[in-house]
């Protein structure tokens, strides 16, 4: 009698295997395929960016270039990052009427969805600061009378002391924070338009940008009080005691003119 050569495999052995494998490259596939809400995120930001890109190429190409390289009438705007848009496009500086030594702030031409589309384009360009969220820009909780000495030792020199604007060289002037969200102050001191010095997050942190904008809203909003009286400008407490000294003093001339004219004519009459 022969012996068997092997021994005789259950004629379920095969099915088992395969229901096996089939959960392993199930699993395989669970663990390292995309979520779908990381997919669904990645086709939002691709249908931004091509929306962007046709909005761009209407409204910003004639001075930015056609990709973004910059030309003589435009800067390059690859590394220029989402915030410098938001910021731009959201005041109303950009698109410009013309080229000038200062772009001036005006209606704003596109809604915040355009503004976000431009953005995700400008920002595929090349890696830039980023539009910062409600987090970083909101001043609940923050110092105003910090805010106040940083503002007037970095910012004052230009924007006044309460942010009003000044006069600079070569037909620019720093323009008035009055009015400004804290958003789009948040990303001006973060991107650093036109003739203004950008303060990166590694040179002026996050909190300290706050204490700013807390300040400028303290001095600015609709709830300021002035116990002074006239404001004068806000132009700081020299042309103040100037303005005082002067109509004062002037005052007083005037006060000792009549009453010396009028006791001369008492005693000649």
């Amino acid at each position: 009698m022969k012996k068997l050569s092997a021994r005789r495999r259950h004629p379920l052995a095969a099915l088992v295997v395969l229901l096996f494998a089939l959960a392993v490259t199930g699993g395989l596939y669970a663990a390292l395929a995309p979520a779908p809400k990381a997919q669904a995120d990645d086709a939002a930001q691709s249908l931004a960016i091509t929306e962007g890109k046709k909005l761009y190429s209407v409204g910003c190409a004639s001075c930015h270039g056609t990709s973004g390289q910059g030309s003589s009438d435009g800067p390059s705007l690859v590394g220029a990052g989402s915030a410098a848009v938001d910021f731009q496009v959201g005041t109303g500086r950009m698109p410009a009427q013309q080229p000038g030594a200062q772009i001036p702030k005006k209606k704003v031409i596109y809604d915040q969805a355009e503004i976000d589309q431009l953005a995700a384009y400008i920002a595929s360009l090349g890696p830039g600061p980023a539009v910062p969220s409600k987090d970083q820009y909101n001043p609940a909780g923050a110092d105003a009378g910090k805010g106040g000495e940083l503002f007037r030792t970095n910012c004052a020199q230009c924007h006044n002391f309460v942010g009003k604007g000044g006069a600079l060289t070569n037909g620019k002037y720093a323009p008035t924070i009055q009015g400004s969200s804290p958003k789009h102050i948040y990303e001006a001191m973060l991107t650093g338009p036109q003739s203004m010095p950008s303060f990166p997050d590694s040179t002026m942190p996050q909190d300290t940008k706050a204490d700013i904008i807390a300040y400028l809203h303290e001095v600015n909003s609709s709830e300021t009080k002035n116990p002074g009286g006239l404001s004068l400008g806000s132009i700081g407490p020299v042309s103040e005691g100037l303005v005082a000294w002067v109509f004062g003093l002037g005052l007083l001339l005037v006060c000792t003119t009549w009453i010396a004219a009028r006791t001369t004519k008492a005693k000649k009459s």
